[in-house]
């Protein structure tokens, strides 16, 4: 996807966030939305720094920069929701991209699944809202309705 693509995919994420953890819609809502939104798309746009050295999709966009990232409010108490922003960006790479991303580099190929578009094509806006909505509903799923997955409820109980 494009920067236009992680952008709106992290501010739909920041959006949906919020009416999942707190679904009233009230002040609480829009705090969670004001405290996630900026470091959600700083993260979704972070990966694509490997534009300008190294190999795109591959130097920034594999699973140790993650692990990395979502270390960060573990060990040093800051930088948190930036992970949420990386991982999304991942993940939309790998579904809604024909390319995908190198997971294991130094030492894969690149992954990606056989329903991505092409960044300039005319559904890629299309593609991008289709993954934010199942990020979302994955993400509900967890929170809502007790999916036995500890570390991310681990995970999401703490943006509580």
């Amino acid at each position: 996807m494009n920067k236009e693509g992680h952008v709106l995919n992290a501010v739909l994420l920041s959006i949906g966030l919020g009416y999942i953890i707190y679904p009233a819609g009230d002040v609480p809502t829009f705090r969670m939305i004001a405290e996630v939104s900026v470091p959600v798309v700083l993260g979704a746009l972070f990966p694509d720094v490997d534009t300008a050295f190294g190999k795109h999709r591959k130097t920034l966009h594999n699973l140790p920069v993650l692990a990395v990232i979502a270390a960060y409010p573990v060990y040093f108490g800051n930088l948190h929701y930036v992970w949420i922003g990386v991982a999304t960006h991942y993940v939309l790479d790998v579904i809604g991209s024909k390319r995908g991303i190198a997971l294991f580099y130094p030492y894969s190929k690149e992954y990606n699944l056989p329903v991505g578009v092409a960044v300039s094509s005319d559904r890629a806006t299309a593609v991008t809202v289709a993954v934010t909505g199942l990020e979302l509903a994955a993400i509900a799923a967890v929170v809502h309705l007790d999916v036995p997955v500890q570390d991310i409820t681990t995970v999401v109980a703490g943006l509580v």
